[in-house]
């Protein structure tokens, strides 16, 4: 199965951070940010951001002459040791603040061995996760997760999954032609947050956006009640810009 790889701001931003880490961490008695500039060429105001997003999230940190250093998250997720527990728990920190930050209950999801997946979610009193009341392994057609993860495989991908799973029709809103929906999944770019209005759940919106590390496809959600869907194109806008530190945790 090929995939569809069409870097987005989220990923372009995290191979930017990666970039930061790696002067940082060829410093181990600390560097400037005047170095940092001169070793990755970045902008001052983009460089800012990134050092701002990577000491909130601890892969940086900043020592009393204003040098930055390597943080413990870095230290964690580079050891062997109990990785994949680190990896999930730093995750779930991120998901926690993206929640808070937008307002909305937000999900990781992967296309993993042929399948969709939500591996990782925040949710809360006033942000409600969805009620998977159909497996969201077989409803990729009616879902805002599913058709991101889709859209990110090639034509002949879309096609096997479809054959594996009957569009069964869920709402009255629900795409059940592959045609259709095909179609939909050919024109949708990929920096553009894809949608369910209603097309899963009755009373439940959705956005969806791309976050591919590597070889595995993946993307970032959101949910929010029907009545609270006005706010879902700019919860989604939200969610795009935020994504970074997620993909940069799946990419080390």
């Amino acid at each position: 199965m090929a995939l569809k790889h069409e870097p987005t701001a989220p990923y372009h931003s995290a191979q930017d951070a990666l970039r930061v880490l790696e002067s940082v961490a060829r410093h181990p008695a600390g560097v400037t940010v005047a170095e940092i500039t001169r070793h990755t060429g970045l902008g001052s105001e983009r460089l800012t951001g990134l050092l701002r997003m990577l000491r909130r999230e601890g892969y940086v940190e900043q020592v009393t002459d204003g040098a930055y250093v390597t943080g413990v998250t870095l230290a964690r997720l580079g050891s062997a040791h109990h990785r994949d527990q680190a990896l999930r728990e730093q995750l779930q920190r991120t998901l926690d603040r993206l929640r808070d930050s937008v307002g909305a209950a937000v999900y990781i999801s992967r296309y993993l061995d042929g399948e969709v997946r939500v591996t990782q979610y925040a949710a809360g009193p006033a942000t409600p996760a969805v009620n998977e009341w159909v497996d969201f392994r077989y409803s990729a057609h009616a879902t805002a997760v599913g058709k991101s993860l889709l859209g990110q495989l090639d034509h002949a991908g879309r096609r096997d999954h479809l054959a594996r799973h009957k569009m069964a029709r869920l709402t009255s809103r629900t795409i059940t032609s592959d045609k259709v929906l095909l179609s939909r999944l050919a024109a949708q770019p990929p920096t553009v947050p894809v949608l369910d209005l209603q097309e899963y759940a009755i009373g439940t919106v959705c956005a969806a956006v791309p976050i591919t590390a590597g070889s595995t496809v993946g993307c970032l959600a959101l949910s929010l009640p029907v009545e609270h869907a006005h706010r879902l194109r700019r919860a989604a806008d939200a969610l795009n810009r935020n994504a970074t530190p997620v993909l940069l945790s799946l990419t080390l």
